[in-house]
C-alpha cells in the first residue's frame, strides 16, 4: 500500500462502475456530542438542553446499534470500528475517506480541526487486511491553505456516468473539487445551493442523493435557474427519474439517503425514519418503483450531529481479498 500527498490517481478508462455496494464502513460512537467547531457552517445542528452529555452519548449509541442491526437484517455488510481519541463527529466517516472502485483510497481535507483527528491509519491498515488497496492519496495538506473537500459529504457521485455533483460552500472548495474530479476522470458539476435562510448548504449530500435509476434532490435550494436546469438536465440525461423534494423535507434529511446493494443483489434506499416520514405517499410510490426503502430512527444523531443516515455510511468499493 503506497501513500502520496498529491493528486496522482490513474485514469480509470471506460470500465462501468456500480453505483452502489453491499459493504459500508461505520464508526461506532464512543464520544458523540454537539461539536461547537462545526456549528457555524452546519445549520442542521442544534443543542439539546434536555439531556446531558452522557445521556446524549447513550441515546446515540442505541440509535447507531439499531441502525446497524437494520442494515445487517437486510443483508448489508457493515465494517465497524471504534473512535479514540475523543471525536464528537467520528460517527460520520464518509467525510474523511473514500474507498474507490479502482482500489484507491482518498483522505480528504476537513474544515473543523477536531474532525481531522478522524483520519486514522489503523482503519486503513485494517481495511488492507480484507481488501485490495493499490494506492492512498492524502489531500489533507490543503487544510494549511483552508481549502476543504469533505468526501462524499461534499461530493455526490453518479458512478455509472462518471459525473460528480457538488454544492459549493466553506467545506467544498471549487478548485479543489474540479482538480479532484479531473484526477479520477469524472465530470464535475458544481453549483450553489442555499437553505431557507439563504445560507449555503454545508454538504451536497443533505440536498441530493443519486441511485442507479432514481435521483432525490431539493431543486428549491438551487436558486439560480440556469444552474438548476443544468443539474436537472444532467440527471435526466443520465437516465434518472427525479424526485424533487422541498426545503422543509430537506431539513428533515429527506435528501440524505444512500443506495446500497445487499449481498443478495437487491438495491435498497437507506434513510432515517424522520426522512421517511417527511415523504408524501406519492413520493414513496415513486421511489418504490425503483428500489426498496429501509429506514431507522436516529433522531438524536440528526439533531445533535446535524447529519443523517447517508453521513454515517462510507461505501467500500474496494475488491475483497477473499
Amino acid at each position: 500500500m503506497s501513500y502520496s500527498f498529491n493528486l496522482s490517481m490513474k485514469n480509470s478508462g471506460s470500465y462501468t462502475y456500480n453505483q452502489s455496494t453491499s459493504k459500508v464502513l461505520m464508526v461506532r460512537p464512543v464520544s458523540f456530542g454537539f461539536n461547537s467547531d462545526t456549528k457555524d457552517t452546519n445549520s442542521f445542528q442544534s443543542k439539546d438542553s434536555d439531556f446531558n452529555e452522557t445521556e446524549i452519548q447513550t441515546k446515540a449509541l442505541a440509535e447507531f446499534d439499531a441502525f446497524v442491526k437494520t442494515l445487517r437484517r437486510n443483508h448489508v455488510e457493515v465494517i465497524e470500528d471504534t473512535n479514540t481519541p475523543t471525536k464528537p463527529d467520528a460517527i460520520f466517516p464518509n467525510n474523511w475517506i473514500n474507498m474507490g472502485h479502482t482500489g484507491d483510497i482518498t483522505l480528504f481535507p476537513m474544515a473543523a480541526p477536531n474532525r481531522r483527528l478522524e483520519r486514522r491509519a489503523d482503519i486503513i491498515n485494517r481495511l488492507s487486511e480484507h481488501f485490495e488497496i493499490h494506492h492512498t492519496t492524502d489531500l489533507s495538506s490543503h487544510e494549511n491553505e483552508r481549502r476543504y473537500l469533505e468526501g462524499t459529504g461534499s461530493i455526490v457521485f453518479d458512478h455509472r456516468s462518471r459525473v460528480a455533483y457538488a454544492c459549493i460552500s466553506e467545506r467544498t472548495h471549487p478548485a479543489l473539487f474540479e482538480r479532484f474530479c479531473e484526477s479520477i476522470n469524472y465530470t464535475p458539476l458544481p453549483f450553489t445551493a442555499l437553505n431557507q435562510d439563504n445560507i449555503p448548504i454545508y454538504h451536497t449530500n443533505v440536498m441530493m442523493c443519486i441511485g442507479t435509476h432514481i435521483a432525490v434532490i431539493c431543486g428549491e435550494s438551487i436558486k439560480d435557474e440556469k444552474e438548476r436546469q443544468q443539474v436537472f438536465y444532467k440527471l435526466h440525461s443520465t437516465g434518472h427519474e427525479i424526485l424533487d423534494i422541498s426545503l422543509e423535507q430537506m431539513c428533515q434529511f429527506a435528501g440524505n439517503m444512500l443506495e446500497v446493494t445487499n449481498t443478495r443483489g437487491e438495491k435498497l434506499l437507506v434513510m432515517s425514519t424522520q426522512a421517511f416520514k417527511s415523504l408524501k405517499k406519492e413520493q414513496v410510490s415513486t421511489l418504490e418503483r425503483h428500489i426498496r426503502i429501509v429506514h431507522s430512527p436516529i433522531y438524536t444523531i440528526e439533531k445533535i450531529g446535524g447529519g443523517s443516515a447517508r453521513c454515517m455510511m462510507a461505501e467500500v468499493f474496494l475488491k475483497s481479498l477473499l
